[in-house]
């Protein structure tokens, strides 16, 4: 049976179904009543059947498989340049890390017997979404920029998904789709089409990477991964970008539950990176930012958030883990992302800025030289051509 949903904020609870809501009644974002964990001690990895990829930690989480590509256990690999191990969250299916949230989200999605799903996207969320969307057989509309990248477009569009593109910022986007996703709808769907717009019924249920908890039940296998390729152990830092922070919390929440479990024992710190001019996390700390005179970077798009949907979840997170965030110029990123090239990583930009964090931070003395540090390599450079 599918799991209830709970509020850690107000304690209402919502029972399972397509018709659940995407947040509390009291605007908190809401989260499983189920906690599972898992009994006695781990296998070793080389013991471990990882044919499942990312579900073969499945007494973790709160649903069960139904949408797969067994995608997961990603390569951790040595990055001596760097001075650290590199998790490459680039090879996935669709390219990107958040087919870790999609198999979990479209899961669900099965689960709840759902016959649409709405998300809205930068991109990858999207494409992923979309993707994950057409493997279970369901309808899929993906609200994005109008900008958005014409690679990301065609993956939405190839999964036979309905791309919705909007004008504006990201955070119309947002509201674009929630529109849609509550049925706020004067027109009807004739004058709808008359003016170009997306006709909003109201059904379709909210496949947020942002908001919805099955997304975050996905990300926070990360964890469960890296420790497992250490040994059972936990680095000394991971260094990750944020921007609605869905890998920052699903490590943190991760982490968090091995160390519940009694596998593992202690907190890596937890070190957030964002885009100069899109750092709410960073000015709510009074971190530091390396762009002149409040300049915003202009690459980085998977992270150009400026309202980040569980703000205050990242902030408590950082400060649980003695972590920090910094923002960071376009400069910085682009040279960063040339190394990375160099050096056989080809990526996107949005994933530059964790690498060039990781510089910066040692730079001012944060991580000790001989620290052990992951930085995971979130999006794959052939979605940029």
């Amino acid at each position: 049976m599918a799991s209830d949903l709970t509020c850690p904020d107000c304690g209402a609870v919502y029972a399972a179904g397509p018709d659940e809501p995407w947040r509390c009644g009291c605007g908190h974002a809401l989260e499983f009543t189920e906690r599972p964990h898992p009994q006695g001690d781990p296998l070793p990895l080389h013991s471990l059947d990882t044919s499942e990829g990312l579900w073969t930690f499945f007494e973790f989480l709160p649903i069960e498989q139904h949408v797969t590509f067994y995608e997961g256990f990603t390569p951790l690999v040595d990055a001596p340049e760097w001075d650290a191990e590199f998790k490459l969250e680039y090879v996935f299916p669709t390219g990107s890390f958040k087919d870790r949230g999609a198999t979990t989200t479209l899961s669900r999605a099965v689960e709840l017997g759902v016959e649409k799903v709405i998300e809205d996207s930068s991109g990858n969320a999207g494409a992923s979404i979309a993707t994950y969307a057409a493997r279970a057989g369901l309808k899929a509309d993906i609200y994005v920029p109008a900008d958005v990248n014409q690679s990301k477009l065609m993956a939405i569009q190839r999964a036979d998904a309905r791309p919705v593109r909007i004008e504006g910022t990201r955070e119309d986007v947002t509201a674009a789709c929630l529109e849609a996703v509550e049925g706020d709808a004067s027109d009807t769907e004739a004058e709808a089409n008359e003016r170009d717009a997306p006709f909003q019924t109201g059904e379709g249920w909210y496949a947020s990477h942002a908001w919805n908890p099955a997304f975050y039940a996905g990300t926070m296998t990360f964890a469960f991964e890296v420790a497992a390729q250490q040994g059972w152990t936990v680095p000394d830092a991971v260094v990750l970008p944020i921007g609605h922070g869905t890998l920052f919390l699903g490590a943190y929440r991760g982490f968090s539950l091995l160390n519940e479990a009694s596998i593992v024992d202690g907190m890596p710190r937890l070190l957030g990176a964002q885009a100069a001019g899109y750092a709410p996390i960073v000015g709510a700390l009074g971190g530091e930012t390396t762009a002149e005179n409040g300049e915003r970077t202009t690459i980085a798009d998977g992270i150009q958030v400026t309202e980040p949907a569980r703000g205050t979840e990242i902030l408590e997170a950082i400060e649980a883990t003695d972590g920090d965030a910094i923002a960071l110029d376009s400069d910085l990123i682009e040279s960063a992302l040339d190394r990375l090239h160099r050096s056989g990583f080809y990526v996107e930009p949005t994933c530059a800025v964790a690498p060039a964090a990781l510089e910066r931070y040692r730079e001012r003395g944060v991580l000790d030289e001989d620290a052990d540090v992951v930085v995971p390599l979130t999006g794959s450079g052939l979605k940029t051509l």
